[in-house]
């Protein structure tokens, strides 16, 4: 095995967030699920959109904002997913390679439309998500940058992206050249939907050792393993993967590994303004904190020193300085 040039590569949804303030009458008249996501067809997509307000349009897509926090704390990454070739496609490409993260997916043609998310933020921070996934959910096995996956550390996956049949067998075989490679596999749960249709998948991919490293959240473990019971949930999960990590938002987080258990606060924050994008920087400061070879422990308190940072402004990507923020509390 070759020495890693990259730290993570990510196969994921390549999203361009639309995110606006909205009030919770707004929530319920539309029918929606306050803090959930939902899949929306075109129609649906552009009927959402003209109900919204002054909006901010950010590139995101849950591994993509993984990608962008880790290249924030100076690692080296790259992206794989897909884009359609319009103004979407060309934003998203554009603010990735900006940050200096590789994706060399080609573009397909103009329809569908590249991924968007319409994200409403209500006052107490919550987003409620709805996500056309465009050319997303065509990303083919034969679009994979399979060098780029052999070159990085770890392989990381979002659960978002399993739904649609064609990117689940690009990510199927994105674990076969990972493993081949002697590369880890790390993959996000992203969401209790994406579990009630594929938990099946998931657990076989825990039985069979393709995971390493498990991200979820405390609604996902427990959806995952079929209880109810946080801890036992925890306890089913821990021996399937290297390490499990499970953020439970204000109570902080918590990671276990060869049957040690680290625990983190949360960080405190004045105020919450959007929660879009939590989990995903806080994958990304752990991830780098491992890349940085640091203990288990540091990396939870750089998972929740991003997550804090994430939280404080509206939209995925980062606006402080996250290595300045991990220097000041863990030099």
């Amino acid at each position: 095995m070759t020495n890693a040039t990259l730290d993570v590569v990510a196969v994921g949804n390549a999203i361009v967030d639309i995110i606006a303030a909205a009030d919770d009458a707004l929530i319920t008249a539309e029918g929606l699920t306050k803090g959930g996501m939902q899949l929306v067809d075109a129609v649906r997509a552009d009927a959402l959109y003209a109900k919204m307000g002054t909006a901010h349009e950010i590139s995101g897509g849950s591994a993509a904002n993984t990608i962008a926090g880790m290249a924030a704390l100076g690692r080296k990454c790259g992206f794989i997913g897909q884009v359609a070739d319009d103004q979407f496609g060309k934003v998203f490409a554009h603010d990735i390679h900006a940050i200096g993260v590789e994706f060399t997916t080609e573009v397909r043609g103009n329809e569908p439309p590249t991924a968007q998310c319409l994200i409403f933020v209500t006052p107490d921070g919550q987003r409620t998500m709805n996500t056309f996934l465009g050319a997303s959910q065509f990303l083919p096995a034969k679009a994979l940058d399979k060098a780029m996956i052999e070159r990085a550390g770890v392989l990381y996956l979002e659960g978002y992206l399993w739904d649609p049949e064609e990117p689940r067998a690009a990510m199927r075989e994105a674990i076969a050249i990972a493993r081949n490679a002697g590369r880890k596999v790390a993959f996000t749960l992203s969401d209790n939907f994406v579990i009630s249709r594929h938990g099946d998948d998931f657990r076989a991919l825990l039985d069979n050792g393709s995971i390493d490293i498990l991200f979820a959240n405390d609604g996902e473990i427990r959806t995952l393993m079929g209880t109810d019971d946080f801890e036992a949930a925890v306890a089913a999960a821990a021996p399937l993967v290297d390490i499990l990590v499970v953020t439970r938002s204000e109570e902080g987080a918590i990671a276990l590994k060869d049957g040690v258990r680290f625990e983190v606060a949360a960080e405190p924050i004045e105020k919450v303004v959007d929660t879009t994008g939590a989990g995903d920087l806080f994958a990304a400061g752990f991830l780098a904190g491992q890349a940085e070879g640091r203990s288990i422990a540091d990396s939870l308190t750089m998972g929740a020193i991003c997550a804090a940072e994430i939280i404080s402004h509206y939209g995925p990507r980062p606006e402080a300085d996250l290595r300045e923020l991990v220097a000041a509390r863990l030099g």
